[in-house]
C-alpha cells in the first residue's frame, strides 16, 4: 500500500510574509528589533530582549520594509524604501521614543546606497547618493542629529563603490574602465590625492574588491583573484604592496568576513560549498562557534552583535524547515532561542535539499541541488528546473519557498549553478563570457538529461521555471530547446539581450563593461546578441508559456516581456500573461506574489501534473 502524500502546504504559508524575520541587537544590547507584519505589510518592531514588549515603530503601509539596522546612537531605526519597485531608495530615520520618522534624503529621481557605518561615531554614518548624477554616487557624510549631508567624495564618472577606514573617513574607491577592468584607489586622507593601489584585470574583477580597511588604516583587507583560481582573503600594506594571505580555498572563493568590531581584525571566514564551512581565524571566539555550532545541525551565521560584543544574534538554516533564530550570550556560553520566521511551517512535512554534481558535455563539473517530494515515490516524477538569477549569483543549501512548493506539488525541483556562476572560483564564473543562451544554458539541458538518466525525472514532464537571469533561460528554453520542456515560467526576464542592455539603470554605468565582457556589446556585436535572444526564434516556441512582469521594473523594462509577448500573440503561440502595476524586479507586496503564485501553480498543475490548492 502506498503511503498517503503529505498535507497541501498552503501558498499563504510559503509565499505570505513571515511572522517574524531579521532580528537585531541593539548597540547597548538591552533591545531588540526585527521585521513582522501590521497589516499584512512587514514593519519594524522594538522591545526588550527576553520580554513580550514588542511594539511596531514604523508605520509602512505599502510595500514593507526588508532592509533597515539601527543607527549606532541606540534612538533611531534605519531603513529604506523605494516607490513601486523602481529602486530609487530613499534613507528613512524613525525616533524610538517619539515614533516620529524623517525622510533624511528628500530628493527626486535618487538612489541611496548605503557604505558604512560605526559604533564609535553613533550619529554619523556614509552614505552614496547619485542626486547629482543619475549615473554614479557621490558619497556623503550625514548628521544624524541634525540631518546635514555633506558630500566628502565627489564620483568622477566611474567610480562604482566607496569604502571607509575606521575613522569614518573615505579612503579608497574602486573604479571600473571600458575594458572591464577594476582598479582600486587609496588616499591617505580626505584631502589627499588618489594613489592606484592594485589593478584587476577583466578575468579577475568579478572575484574581486576591498573588504576594509585595518584599524591603523595602514593595510585593507580584500577579496583578491589574483595569481589565483578562487577569490582569496589577502592584507594588502599600502606603503610597500606586501600581501598576507589569511584564508583561501582552491576551488571556492570566501564568502562572509566577520571583523572585530573594535580592533578590526578577521575573525572567521566562511565559504559556501555544498553547505556553509566556517574557518575560525581568532581564538577568542573558537569556543563560541563550537558552542553554536552544537545548538543544531543547520548552517549558521552571525547576523548581529552589540556593542560591548556580549549578545549575538544567530541565525540558522536548515533545509526542511524555517529559518530559526537564537540570542547568543558569549559570557555564559548559552543559546536562547528567539523565534521561528514562518512558524506554521512546522505543521507540515517538508522536503529534504540534497546537494549533486554532474558533468557537463564538455567536462566542467557543475553543483546543483535536487529536493523530491516527500514520500516512497522518488523516481520517474514530474521536473521543474528553477534556475537562479543574476547570473552572478548561485544557489545555496537552505529552506527555499519555491524548492518546498514544488516539492509539496509533487515535482522534483533541480538548482544548478550552471557555469558564470558565482562562489566557485574564476574559472569557472569565466567559462560563462558570452554564453548567455548557449554553455550557461546547455549546462541546465545536461542537467535535465542527468536527472532523466538517473531515473529521477519523467523525461515527458519538465517544466523550466525562473526569474531575472532564471526568466531569460526559461525563454531560452521555450525557444532554443522546446523539445525539451513542456511548459515555461518567466518571471521579469529579458527577451532582447540588445535592448536589455542598452536600457540598463543610468546607476549600472559603472557595470556596463562587465556586460559587454561577460555577455556582448550591442555596439559591436549587435548579430551575436541577436543569436541569443529568445525574441528572435519565437516561431521555435511549441510549448505553453507563462509570463509575469512588473511595470516599475529599472533593470528588465516592461518592454522585454511586452516584445515577446506581442509576437507570441501575432503567431497565436498559448501563453498567460501577468503584468503587475505597483511592482519592479520581482514581486515585493505579498498580495501580489499569492496572486502571481496561485496562477502559476495552476499553470504547472495543468501541464505537470501535480498538485493544486483551489
Amino acid at each position: 500500500m502506498s503511503t498517503p502524500p503529505v498535507a497541501l502546504i498552503p501558498r499563504e504559508i510559503l509565499f505570505g510574509n513571515p511572522a517574524r524575520t531579521s532580528p537585531q541587537v541593539s548597540p547597548d544590547g538591552k533591545k531588540m528589533a526585527y521585521l513582522a507584519p501590521v497589516n499584512n505589510v512587514l514593519n519594524v518592531w522594538v522591545g526588550t530582549i527576553g520580554s513580550d514588549d514588542y511594539q511596531p515603530v514604523t508605520q509602512d503601509v505599502d510595500r514593507g520594509i526588508r532592509f533597515y539596522f539601527w543607527a549606532a546612537d541606540n534612538k533611531h531605526i534605519l531603513y529604506i524604501q523605494d516607490v513601486g519597485g523602481n529602486e530609487n531608495w530613499r534613507l528613512y530615520a524613525t525616533n524610538l521614543e517619539s515614533k516620529e520618522t524623517r525622510d533624511l534624503t528628500p530628493f527626486e529621481n535618487m538612489q541611496v546606497q548605503f557604505i558604512k557605518r560605526d559604533k564609535h561615531f553613533p550619529n554619523e554614518l556614509l552614505i552614496g547618493m547619485n542626486k547629482d548624477n543619475p549615473q554614479v554616487h557621490d558619497a556623503y557624510h550625514l548628521d544624524l542629529s541634525s540631518g546635514e549631508l555633506s558630500q566628502v567624495a565627489k564620483n568622477p564618472g566611474n567610480v562604482a563603490g566607496w569604502e571607509a577606514d575606521a575613522q569614518l573617513k573615505i579612503r579608497s574607491c574602486v573604479t571600473t574602465h571600458p575594458d572591464g577592468s577594476l582598479e582600486l584607489h587609496v588616499r591617505e586622507s580626505e584631502e589627499s590625492e588618489w594613489k592606484k593601489l592594485v589593478t584587476w584585470d577583466p578575468n579577475d574583477s568579478l572575484g574581486s574588491g576591498p573588504i576594509a580597511f585595518t584599524l591603523d588604516g595602514k593595510s585593507i583587507y580584500l577579496e583578491d583573484s589574483r595569481n589565483a583560481n578562487a577569490g582569496r582573503l589577502v592584507k594588502l600594506n599600502i606603503a610597500n604592496d606586501e600581501i598576507t594571505i589569511i584564508a583561501e580555498d582552491p576551488q571556492y572563493d570566501v564568502g562572509n568576513v566577520i571583523i572585530h568590531p573594535d580592533t578590526y581584525e578577521i575573525q572567521a571566514v566562511a565559504f559556501f560549498k555544498d553547505r556553509v564551512e566556517w574557518s575560525v581565524l581568532d581564538e577568542a571566539i573558537a569556543a563560541d562557534f563550537a558552542r553554536i555550532r552544537a545548538i543544531q545541525k543547520g548552517d549558521f551565521s552571525i547576523t548581529s552583535r552589540d556593542n560591548a560584543d556580549k549578545t549575538w544574534i544567530v541565525s540558522f538554516t536548515i533545509d526542511n524547515g524555517p529559518v530559526q533564530y537564537y540570542s547568543y550570550n558569549r559570557q555564559t556560553q548559552k543559546a536562547e532561542f528567539l523565534f521561528d520566521s514562518q512558524p506554521d511551517l512546522n505543521n507540515y512535512t517538508l522536503a529534504q535539499m540534497e546537494p549533486v554534481t554532474f558533468t557537463a558535455r564538455d567536462g566542467l563539473t557543475i553543483h546543483g541541488y535536487l529536493t523530491r517530494p516527500v514520500g516512497e515515490n522518488q523516481k520517474n516524477l514530474p521536473l521543474v528546473l528553477d534556475v537562479h538569477g543574476g547570473p552572478w549569483a548561485r544557489d545555496t543549501w537552505g529552506y527555499n519557498p519555491g524548492a518546498q512548493w514544488f516539492a509539496n506539488r509533487g515535482y522534483a525541483c533541480l538548482q544548478i549553478n550552471f557555469r558564470g556562476s558565482t562562489g566557485y572560483g574564476k574559472d569557472f564564473l569565466n567559462a560563462g563570457n558570452k554564453e548567455w543562451g548557449r554553455n550557461m544554458h546547455n549546462d541546465l539541458v545536461d542537467g535535465v538529461k542527468w536527472a532523466i538518466e538517473q531515473g529521477i525525472a519523467n523525461p515527458q514532464k519538465v517544466a523550466i521555471f525562473g526569474g531575472s537571469y532564471g526568466g531569460y533561460a526559461a525563454l531560452v528554453g521555450a525557444t532554443f530547446t522546446p523539445d525539451l520542456f513542456c511548459c515555461a515560467v518567466d518571471i521579469v526576464g529579458p527577451s532582447n539581450l540588445i535592448t536589455l542592455i542598452k536600457t540598463i539603470p543610468p546607476y549600472w554605468s559603472t557595470f556596463l563593461a562587465t556586460f559587454h565582457t561577460r555577455v556582448g556589446n550591442p555596439e559591436t556585436e549587435e548579430e551575436f546578441l541577436k543569436s541569443r535572444s529568445p525574441l528572435f526564434k519565437v516561431d521555435q516556441i511549441r510549448i505553453p508559456m507563462l509570463i509575469a512582469q512588473g511595470a516599475n521594473d529599472p533593470r528588465v523594462k516592461q518592454a522585454e516581456s511586452e516584445q515577446i509577448v506581442a509576437a507570441m500573440k501575432e503567431k497565436g503561440i498559448e501563453h498567460e500573461y501577468m503584468l503587475f502595476p505597483d511592482e519592479g524586479h520581482g514581486f515585493a507586496k505579498p498580495e501580489n506574489r499569492l496572486k502571481f503564485y496561485a496562477a502559476a501553480e495552476k499553470f504547472l498543475a495543468t501541464h505537470l501534473g501535480g498538485r493544486y490548492e483551489e
